[in-house]
């Protein structure tokens, strides 16, 4: 199945080739030279210098990648090599027409690599699959509208419908979208989060009283102690890498704790500047921890504990007595949990020498200015909520939160991911934004909690849900357990994709499927009270705006907001008092009522037309105040099992290659790790792969164990020899996402563990 879902096709073992292991510096003139060759041959010269020149400026739109923050003083080049790779497959001169899809079968298509059926083009006009067809065939607007409500219309609760979120939406459409879903009468809202930074927000909501970071790009530039913990901004945050070497200009010392040595935490070339070009660039890391999958959660509280320790030997030379006392509580709870740690616990969780782990404790007593930053090497772990707390921990008991330069700063992925959730994109909403929806609106939202993104695909499977409808993204591809989430799919009356560009998701559908085809970042949003302006929120909380500056693709293209009001229109019709038609018009309305329902949103339009934007209010950094149950934070003891790995089998983790986005495949080649035309790798230390008797660059099938006992495998992926931790792998998604199990979650966040899967590699079978 899984080789089915995610073909071999152009990534076969025959054209790949391993060059060397990993690069020692990230971006300089390559960065540039590919950033130009991709953008130059999707959207040609004018295309690729009239959309650079405009992408995170101003007056410009937000870039449709990442979700990091645009810095006050910005180059007329404040874009990354990934950064490009988006605006291209999203200004590309390609299109996916009907005369495309005439041509091309599903079966065809299905056929296809995700490289392949992104580099298309753009979608066109709406596409229908009808029950039993092997074509998808043109459809008008409100015909396909039609169905949905047929559909939508015929189910016997609104909670058999699932509605699905990708983190690039605007924060208009996602308001929309999420009062659509909850006027219908469900909370079944999963998306993007769900997936990645949901450990993130479980955890800081219990510790410090919002789901956010703390810090501002400022902060980052006058800490005096940068940790990156789980995290490759080389490839998933390349701007970020402007930051880190702003911060070491001014003294910051950098710790880097990973599984893999990643360029962009070596060394970055700036190619703004003629040492980026000319010279060696800057060393970013002081200190490499390079740590065992799942070993984060030891080691953070193994530092505690010396923490403590320190400060016994010496009182009140390293914990901030006053700031705990004030503003904290759980301190002898805490203490006395860290005095229980089993110092042979840490050695096997972590793979580190102990004088290493004490260093770095040395470290952090020494430096009061101290951000933490992690990503998704934290987050899809079974103990993730548990790490993050324990990383709270350390910057609780340094008083390191709440002034400038330090606090916490989770980086998202998604360009809007922490905007949807703060406009109401979650399945599991506070009583206090359905009471404030309810007063604006003059309906009474559904209360009961909905449907995750794992119990979005449970619900499919089992019969409990009929209808899915996704607001961009590739949840086929994106979601854990491919196997399962396909045949959850399948099993649906109708599934809908609000889309740019063809991708697997379009291949595995219901009975019927549709295809509706919206306008992308890039491009003029025009309704009837003239041409749109939509907002983002970065990683760092600040809202600013984005004005596309392309003409649209196709004259048939509609914004995600025009789709939903459409939609809501003919679904709902007068059933509430909600003025869809005046909202699609004109989002300065919907802005208004957005300011009316969401607090920290007030005065939206004029705050908005600000060229910086305005920043969200964050208590903990503001005022030092924690809205938690106590009124203070949350100092947490976290319980430690380590995870340990049977005989003859590894930890896998999967990961992007530098040459894609989340699911977007942008090539072949991930440049910084050596390898080159393929992704079927499995990246294993040498003296593992001795140790398991099979050969560097020998063709394997890497197969995942799981409690439930069902087999699930990936073929044909090649072994190669790299530098990772003892005992873990690395392999690319989605091609691996096969492997990772429906059921295997985080605690308290249900996040799927993507970074913790328990494999063994066989010969491929014959």
């Amino acid at each position: 199945m899984a080789r089915d879902l995610l073909p071999l096709g152009l990534d076969d073992e025959a054209r790949l080739r391993v060059s060397h292991g990993p690069e020692h510096a990230a971006a300089g003139v390559p960065a540039v030279v590919w950033s130009m060759r991709h953008s130059l041959s999707r959207m040609g010269p004018v295309r690729t210098a009239r959309l650079l020149a405009r992408v995170n400026q101003k007056s410009g739109f937000d870039c449709p990648g990442c979700a990091w923050p645009d810095p006050e003083h910005r180059h007329a080049a404040e874009f990354c090599e990934n950064g490009a790779k988006a605006v291209a497959e999203e200004g590309t001169t390609r299109r996916a027409d009907a005369a495309f899809f005439a041509r091309h079968s599903v079966a065809d298509l299905s056929a296809q690599t995700d490289h392949w059926l992104g580099r298309q083009g753009r979608l066109t006009e709406p596409m229908l699959l009808a029950d039993g067809a092997t074509h998808y065939e043109p459809i008008g607007w409100d015909d396909a509208f039609g169905i949905i409500v047929e559909e939508l219309n015929a189910l016997g609760s609104p909670d058999e419908a699932n509605f699905y979120t990708s983190g690039r939406t605007s924060n208009e459409a996602a308001f929309a979208y999420q009062l659509l879903v909850r006027a219908f009468g469900t909370n079944n809202l999963p998306d993007c989060s769900n997936m990645c930074h949901e450990s993130s927000g479980s955890a800081l909501t219990e510790t410090i009283g919002i789901g956010k970071g703390s810090v501002s790009l400022e902060d980052l530039h006058a800490a005096e102690l940068i940790l990156v913990v789980g995290q490759n901004p080389g490839t998933n945050h390349p701007r970020m890498l402007s930051a880190l070497e702003e911060a070491k200009r001014r003294g910051a010392v950098i710790v880097s704790v990973n599984p893999l040595p990643e360029a962009g935490l070596m060394r970055f070339k700036n190619p703004q500047r003629p040492r980026g070009v000319l010279g060696h660039g800057t060393a970013l890391t002081d200190r490499f921890l390079q740590i065992r999958v799942n070993g984060d959660l030891a080691l953070f509280k193994a530092v505690n504990r010396r923490l403590i320790e320190l400060d016994r030997a010496h009182p009140g030379s390293v914990v901030d007595h006053a700031f705990v006392e004030r503003h904290c509580t759980g301190f002898d709870a805490l203490a006395a949990d860290l005095a229980q740690l089993d110092p042979a616990d840490v050695d096997a969780a972590t793979g580190l020498p102990r004088e290493q782990i004490d260093a770095l404790a040395d470290l952090i007593a020494s430096k009061r200015r101290i951000v933490a930053c992690w990503a998704m090497g934290l987050t899809q772990h079974r103990n993730s909520v548990a790490t993050i707390r324990e990383i709270v921990n350390t910057l609780l008991l340094r008083g390191s939160i709440g002034k400038p330069g330090a606090g916490v700063c989770p980086v998202r992925g998604h360009s809007n991911v922490q905007g949807d959730r703060t406009m109401g994109i979650y399945e599991k909403p506070q009583p206090a934004f359905l009471d404030a929806l309810r007063d604006t609106f003059g309906f009474e939202p559904p209360r009961e909690h909905g449907h995750d993104v794992v119990d979005a695909i449970r619900a499919m499977r089992d019969g409990r849900a009929h209808v899915f409808v996704a607001m961009g993204g590739n949840f086929l591809a994106a979601a854990p357990d491919t196997a399962a989430t396909a045949a959850a799919l399948q099993r649906q009356r109708l599934t809908v994709q609000v889309s740019t560009k063809l991708n697997r998701s379009h291949l595995v559908t219901g009975r019927r499927a549709l295809i509706l085809p919206a306008l992308g970042r890039t491009e003029r949003d025009v309704q009837a009270s003239g041409e749109q302006v939509v907002s983002v929120e970065d990683s760092m909380s600040v809202v600013h705006a984005s004005r596309g500056r392309l003409a649209p693709a196709s004259p048939q293209l509609r914004s995600e907001t025009a789709i939903v009001c459409g939609l809501a229109r003919r679904l709902l019709g007068d059933r509430h008092a909600i003025p869809w038609q005046a909202f699609e018009d004109d989002y300065a309305l919907l802005r208004d009522q957005i300011a009316a329902t969401i607090p920290g949103f007030e005065q939206f339009n004029a705050r908005l037309a600000q060229p910086d934007g305005f920043v969200l209010p964050h208590p903990p950094r503001d005022e030092l105040r924690f809205e938690t149950p106590s009124g203070r934070a949350h100092l947490t003891a976290n319980s430690l099992a380590v995870l340990r790995v049977p005989e003859g089998r590894l930890l896998l983790q999967t990961l992007r290659s530098h040459d894609q986005y989340n699911t977007t495949v942008y090539g072949l080649n991930d440049r910084y790790r050596g390898i080159r035309s393929g992704r079927r790798v499995v990246l294993v230390h040498a003296e593992d792969l001795a140790a398991l008797g099979v050969a560097d660059g020998a063709i394997v099938d890497v197969v995942s164990e799981w409690e439930d006992g069902v087999e699930r495998r990936v073929e044909r992926f090649r072994a190669v020899a790299y530098p990772t931790a003892r005992g873990c792998a690395a392999a690319y998604y989605p091609e691996t996402n096969p492997l990772v199990p429906l059921d295997s979650q985080a605690e308290r966040s249900g996040t799927p563990t993507s970074k913790s899967v328990v494999v063994r590699l066989e010969e491929p079978h014959a």
